[in-house]
Order: structure tokens, then C-alpha cells, then sequence
């Protein structure tokens, strides 16, 4: 990709950034709901209508309203600003939740590693299906009266995915599978409640142990002090805090490792990638500069390719955060391929 990535200045009360959100891409996301439904009959074996999921979107709403208002009040906004109703803005949000476990064999899908101290970096690909790397987006959010900001990158239309505050934490994301999704708070959505409400690494736990998440994942949390993982499995988490940590798809917390229901393809994906992930970052120099981690996840097995079935994941970006500088650095598409783009707060 060589067109610049889409900046959303997201500020204002929780209505009004949505609605600046909505309105900037509007056009984008209108075309993404009209395309197979966000491209959910296009990844998923059986076809879905706005209509057969509104059951399941209005169980979603309430538990988001219930644990997060302002996010809840944000929706609004995107809908009203973006031109569409507020089911299809929701389901934005629910997209990945809606898809549940994808049975099909895979290749990849994310692959984190963080470490902390002087020299301290989130970095992370990220790999989906739907050939997602058309709906990027940055937000840049800002509430009135605090002075707290976060970059938030953004797939269609979503409020949260991975990120950066001022306050210096950074969040990133594995897909984990295990126990059951049921309506919630989906994870994409705490990780923007965290930025939003988290000043560092310890306060984020705290908040993450009062959520009741809609699905499994593993967040990475980074400050310039600590990094831990924290791993979610139904109503339990588990904190995982090494001083420099890699994580991909499968869970590693021996409370969890029997729950796992990882298909046998991707578990050897996750697991490659996990050691190619742990030996390169052993090969980076405490100051390694932001384009030595976009070289280590510009590699396979690392960087997963691109088969041309829209069904399976590949690297549709990479990211690399400083959080001791709110700096946001992406590749978008290929990373190997493409040229960096940074935010900085």
C-alpha cells in the first residue's frame, strides 16, 4: 500500500467523536457494510443477514452500554455521522465476535512481543481475514477535561483495536481460542476502554479484572516500566509478566493450556511463529530503532503471506509502538513491502 493510512481526529464528548469518526469515513464504511455485509458472507460457511443478527447485536449493545456508556454513547455518533443505523454500527464493532471460531485451517493470526525499560516497544503484525487492509484507519481520541490522548489504529469503523495513550501505555492483542463467546464487552472495545481510562500497565489489569469479555484474547500491556499478558477465558484471566514477552495464538498459562481449541494447523503456525518471534527479538539490541522491529516482522514466518482466499489470515499490517514517546509506527498491507507510516502524540 502506498496511499497515506487515513488520520480521524476522534475529539470531543463520546457523540461527537463518534460522529467525527462516522463522518470521516463514511463513505468507506458504507461501502464495507454493502459489501457482503462487512465481508462476513464472504469469510464465514453460512450466509448471515443484519436481520437474523439482531437477536445477538441487541445482547451485545446492552452489555456494552452496561460496561462502557461513553463507548456505548460513541456508537451513536458513528452511526449518525457515518449515514447508517445504529445496528450496522454495532455491528462494526461486533464483527469478530459474530464470526466466532473459524474452524478452517490457518496460517497466522497476530504475532506480539514487547519488552520494557529505557528502550521500551510493543510491536506486533497484525493478521486477518476479509482483506482488511483497505478499512485502516488512525484515531487520534481526546475527551474534554482530561488530558489524556490515545492513537487508536482502526479496521472499519471499530472504536478500538491496538494502541497507544499519553499517559505512556500501549495495548496489543492475540487471538486466543477457548471457552464460550457469549455476549460481552468484546476485546476490541476494552482495549479502547483501557487507553481511554488507564494510566499504565498495573491500573490496566485492575480495570481488565472488573470487565466481563464477550470472547478469548490475550492483551499485551506496555509501559515504559512493565509488560505483562494478560490471557481471558470466559469469566477467568491470567497475568503473565516477564520482563520481555512473545506471544502468538495458543494460550500460555498452564491454567489454560488444556482449554485450548486451537485447530492443529494453526497451533503449528502459532507455535513456529512463536519461536521465530523469540529468537529475533533475543538478536535486538536493547536500542534497536523502530525499523530493526518492522524488519523482524517483515519475515516469515512472522509475516504471513497472502494465499489469495479471502477466508484466511494474513499480515494485513504491522505496528510498532514507543510508549515512552506516544509514538504509533504502522506498515500497512504487506510490511514487507510497505513503507512506514508514524503518529506521535
Amino acid at each position: 500500500m502506498s496511499e497515506s493510512i487515513p488520520f480521524v481526529r476522534a475529539e470531543g464528548d463520546a457523540f461527537t467523536a463518534g460522529h467525527r469518526h462516522g463522518a470521516a469515513r463514511a463513505e468507506a464504511l458504507r461501502a464495507f457494510l454493502g459489501d457482503g455485509l462487512c465481508r462476513l458472507n464472504r469469510v464465514m460457511p453460512a450466509e448471515v443477514s443484519l436481520e437474523s443478527l439482531r437477536p445477538a447485536i441487541e445482547a451485545y449493545a446492552a452489555e456494552i452500554a452496561a460496561a462502557t456508556p461513553d463507548l456505548a454513547t460513541e456508537i451513536d455518533g458513528l452511526a449518525e455521522g457515518a449515514g447508517i443505523t445504529r445496528e450496522q454500527a454495532l455491528l462494526l464493532q461486533l464483527r469478530r465476535e459474530i464470526m466466532g471460531y473459524q474452524k478452517i485451517p490457518t496460517m497466522g493470526d497476530c504475532t506480539t512481543y514487547a519488552r520494557t525499560g529505557p528502550g521500551a516497544v510493543l510491536a506486533q503484525t497484525v493478521d486477518l481475514n476479509g482483506d482488511l487492509d483497505d478499512q485502516i484507519a488512525v484515531l487520534e481520541v481526546a475527551r474534554p477535561g482530561s488530558p489524556r490522548r490515545s492513537l487508536v489504529l482502526s479496521f472499519g469503523g471499530l472504536l478500538g483495536y491496538l494502541g497507544i495513550n499519553s499517559d505512556g501505555l500501549a495495548v496489543g492483542l492475540n487471538l486466543v481460542l477457548g471457552g464460550d463467546w457469549r455476549p460481552g464487552l468484546p476485546p476490541y472495545l476494552a482495549i479502547r476502554h483501557l487507553l481511554d481510562t488507564a494510566s499504565g500497565v498495573d491500573e490496566a489489569v485492575e480495570i481488565l479484572r472488573g470487565l466481563r469479555m464477550a470472547s478469548s484474547r490475550s492483551l499485551t500491556l506496555c509501559d515504559t516500566e512493565k509488560t505483562v499478558c494478560v490471557e481471558f477465558l470466559a469469566d477467568d484471566l491470567r497475568v503473565l509478566d516477564p520482563a520481555e514477552n512473545a506471544h502468538t495464538n495458543h494460550f500460555l498459562h498452564p491454567d489454560f493450556l488444556a482449554s485450548d481449541e486451537l485447530n492443529v494447523f494453526a497451533r503449528n503456525s502459532s507455535l513456529q511463529r512463536l519461536k521465530a518471534c523469540g529468537s529475533g527479538l533475543a538478536g535486538l539490541p536493547r536500542d534497536a530503532g523502530v525499523e530493526d522491529h518492522f524488519a523482524l516482522l517483515s519475515v516469515p514466518p512472522i509475516r504471513v503471506g497472502d494465499t489469495g482466499d479471502i477466508r484466511r489470515e494474513r499480515t494485513v499490517a504491522a505496528v510498532v509502538m514507543v510508549p515512552g514517546r506516544g509514538e504509533l509506527h504502522v506498515r500497512p498491507g504487506d510490511p514487507s513491502r510497505a513503507a512506514t507510516q508514524s503518529f506521535e502524540l
